[in-house]
């Protein structure tokens, strides 16, 4: 096993090469292997087409431990007792200080592997992105399978406080070491997006899932349509599993005219769509898109779930309920009205608080520094002393 920082050897394990865990996953891999590090990627090879086999073609080079790709399930199914084996040859193949889980299904092949007495010695490491610890059809069993595997997990990296509290709330007391480290951006996401001409007054950017509360922005849009005040626009972007259930909602209020579904895009490409970004989720942990909009100077707004409030940090108040399409027609209403000059000045608080708190270097620092406890503790050897102690 490594003995120290620079020597590492990381194996990550997610299910969809796709959104925010994806992101997360090549964010931290880029880092750690610009550090010095060997890193390793395992992931599902049904999921994220194209744009993820790209993105993976590009990162490629840089894993020293290489990319795996086989089916994975979403859900629970026999099939996953045969990618647990292909996880636990890839461990003894490679060889890992770290397997690190990434999602419930990557947590459950990290930390499942744990339980045959041959693939003990890795470090098992765990970090939830909030999609078993929403209120969804099977909870009760993911909160069971995550009862059982705790007892192979040597730390909890958790990306905010929310799922952190979460974490402890549902699945209990653990041995795992516990640390936050929060998503973070690169520094050149730090700068306005340009807006394209003919911009929509709205534009919403994510998943199109239940979930997201998409049907609640359409209803507010709905609303202000009806109430007379102009006839703004909304530009969708994303792709997902209510995309129909949405365009008929769009046609069931006439508003085909004035909204419109562009798939997925980058997020940078995709501001340049709209000038307000709303979030209307009805769960989320710590979503990227809301700190990439803060980032790219847009105004924004979010509903106050999970640990979108840390993300706002001292704006926490203007964010609305979720679930609520009277809140999200005023506060889009208001958007509409907004003094130019005092949505700057908002909009330079936001940004100022993201570019001090979430940074892609920060996140790796503390992810580095868990692992390093965590290995400390798991070997009884003397905990390292925490950054700056003397």
């Amino acid at each position: 096993m490594a003995s120290s920082e620079t020597d590492l050897r990381i194996l990550h394990v997610l299910r969809a090469p796709v959104g925010g865990l994806f992101r997360h996953v090549l964010d931290l891999a880029q880092e750690q292997a610009a550090r010095g590090h060997a890193v390793g990627l395992i992931a599902d090879s049904r999921t994220g087409g194209e744009t993820a086999a790209r993105q993976l073609a590009l990162i490629e080079p840089i894993l020293r431990l290489g990319a795996l790709r086989f089916p994975m399930r979403r859900k629970p199914h026999p099939s996953d007792l045969a990618g647990l084996v292909r996880v636990g040859a890839a461990i003894g193949r490679l060889q890992p200080d770290v397997v690190h889980g990434h999602g419930s299904k990557g947590g459950f092949y990290a930390r499942a592997s744990g339980f045959l007495p041959t693939l003990r010695g890795p470090l098992r490491v765990y970090t939830p992105h909030g999609g078993s610890f929403h209120q969804q059809p099977g909870h009760d069993l993911y909160m069971t399978v995550e009862r059982i595997v705790a007892s192979q997990t040597d730390l909890l990296l958790f990306e905010s406080d929310f799922i952190a509290g979460e974490y402890a709330r549902r699945v209990g007391p653990t041995r795992a070491l516990q640390c936050v480290a929060k998503n973070g951006l690169r520094p050149e996401e730090l700068a306005p997006a340009p807006e394209a001409p003919g911009a929509a007054e709205f534009l919403y950017v994510g998943e199109l899932s239940a979930y997201k509360g998409v049907d609640t922005l359409i209803e507010a849009l709905a609303a202000i349509h009806r109430r007379g005040e102009g006839a703004p626009r909304l530009a969708v972007v994303g792709s997902g599993c209510e995309q129909e259930q949405l365009a008929a909602l769009v046609e069931r209020h006439n508003l085909n005219a004035h909204v419109a579904f562009y798939g997925a895009l980058p997020a940078r490409e995709a501001f340049a769509l709209g000038k307000v970004v709303v979030a209307p989720s009805r769960a989320e942990s710590l979503p990227y898109i809301v700190m990439e909009a803060i980032a790219a100077d847009k105004t924004i707004i979010a509903t106050d779930v999970g640990g979108v409030g840390e993300i706002f940090g001292p704006s926490r108040d203007r964010l609305i309920p979720r679930d609520d399409p009277v809140a999200l027609t005023e506060a889009m209403t208001v958007a509409l009205r907004e003094d130019p000059a005092q949505a700057a000045a908002e909009r330079a608080v936001l940004s100022r608080h993201v570019a001090a708190h979430f940074s892609v270097t920060a996140m790796t620092d503390s992810v580095l520094a868990a692992y390093r406890r965590a290995l400390a503790r798991k070997t009884g050897a003397p905990e390292p002393a925490p950054e700056g102690a003397p």
